[in-house]
């Protein structure tokens, strides 16, 4: 049959059949609405399955190793649930938009601690920030809004090329790995601690054996399976969403920030949840921060995917905004793990209530700005 079609629309389809061979869903706006509807919808049902499963094996690894909640959930769990924002960095930055895949950095980064701030409203009547008490989880929260402002700071001044690649996403790797080893040391070396535990107040929420009877071998093997699903379900987002975003019409700023943002922030959701209802508060925090850190480190990720010069001119003031709403709700975090007698207002601490307030007026002043 294919020889009814003339002959450069049979190569137009065999490339085209190529293409998608070798990256699945690159020709996703093509398809109809519904579709890519549905297929976003799936591959979000697996990232919530796969992220709770996720949190229960890394949980029992931390007991079997004997690492800490707050390292184990910066460390293992935001480098896993970060695979969708770096399956949406390589496209978009490889297609030639490097905008929508930043905005999509930036965004989950603030989308992460809005989703933590939205969990506490639905997990337990204590305020979350009152029940965290480890020294690890105020540096990471620190850190995160100086590699934050870093960010914006670049925007702001401009970037030049070294050896093809942005000095300044370089930079940006560098302090985020920088972070992670002060963060990791810090766990083990904090000078100083908590007077009192915090005890939660709650019932009813069941407790989990978190070694049991498997090896170590085996959770780790499970957790990377895991991981797997998160990656290939969080490519299908990413993809999805950008041709959702074109489809609907709405901004690439924007649709970055927010529609992408969000669903690659899933696993965040998912993981966020899961940890909270086994009590694992650190490790819930850890996970959004260490999450945030593996954000600016994919910056160089882009840049080098993407062929235009540095990645960090060909954004704006949109994204220096993005960078700036993400250091503002990571210090509202912070103030509330300061204080820890955070009262409550409808089951929710009113640091997460400043936290949603905050990224619902910033909406606003994007949406102006897209």
């Amino acid at each position: 049959m294919l020889d009814a079609f003339p002959a450069e629309a049979r190569h137009t389809a065999h490339q085209l059949s190529s293409e998608s061979a070798l990256m699945p869903l690159s020709a996703a706006q093509d398809y109809p609405l519904w579709i890519n509807s549905l297929i976003f919808l799936v591959a979000a049902v697996f990232i919530w399955f796969a992220g709770t499963r996720l949190v229960r094996y890394l949980d029992a690894i931390a007991v079997k190793t004997g690492l800490g909640q707050a390292f184990v959930g910066m460390l293992l769990l935001g480098s896993i649930t970060s695979l969708p924002e770096i399956a949406n960095v390589m496209t978009s930055s490889s297609m030639g938009n490097p905008s929508l895949a930043i905005n999509n950095l930036l965004g989950s980064a603030s989308i992460n601690v809005l989703l933590l701030a939205i969990a506490d409203s639905f997990i337990g009547r204590d305020a979350l920030t009152s029940l965290v008490a480890q020294p690890a989880t105020l540096m990471q929260a620190t850190l995160s809004m100086i590699v934050m402002a870093l960010v914006a700071t670049a925007i702001t001044s401009g970037d030049t090329s070294v050896l093809g690649i942005g000095a300044w996403s370089i930079a940006a790797f560098a302090s985020s790995i920088g972070a992670f080893w002060l963060c990791a040391q810090y766990e083990r070396t904090a000078p100083w601690a908590v007077k009192e535990e915090p005890q939660s107040k709650e019932r009813g929420i069941p407790s989990v054996e978190n070694a049991g009877p498997q090896s170590l071998r085996l959770l780790i093997a499970r957790a990377a399976v895991a991981g797997v699903v998160i990656f290939i379900a969080g490519y299908c987002l990413s993809q999805t969403g950008d041709a959702l975003a074109v489809q609907t019409g709405l901004g690439a700023g924007l649709v970055g920030f927010v529609l992408i943002g969000v669903s690659t922030s899933l696993p965040e959701l998912s993981t966020i949840v899961a940890a909270l209802r086994m009590r694992k508060y650190e490790m819930a925090i850890g996970e959004v921060l260490g999450t945030n850190f593996v954000n600016v480190s994919l910056i160089l990720l882009a840049d080098a995917m993407f062929t235009g010069g540095p990645v960090i001119n060909e954004l704006g003031r949109f994204e220096i905004a993005s960078a700036l709403l993400g250091v503002v709700l990571t210090g509202v975090l912070l103030i509330g793990l300061l204080e820890r007698r955070n009262p409550t207002f409808l089951r929710m601490g009113y640091d997460s209530l400043a936290i949603m307030l905050a990224f619902s007026g910033c909406l606003v002043m994007l949406y102006a700005m897209r």
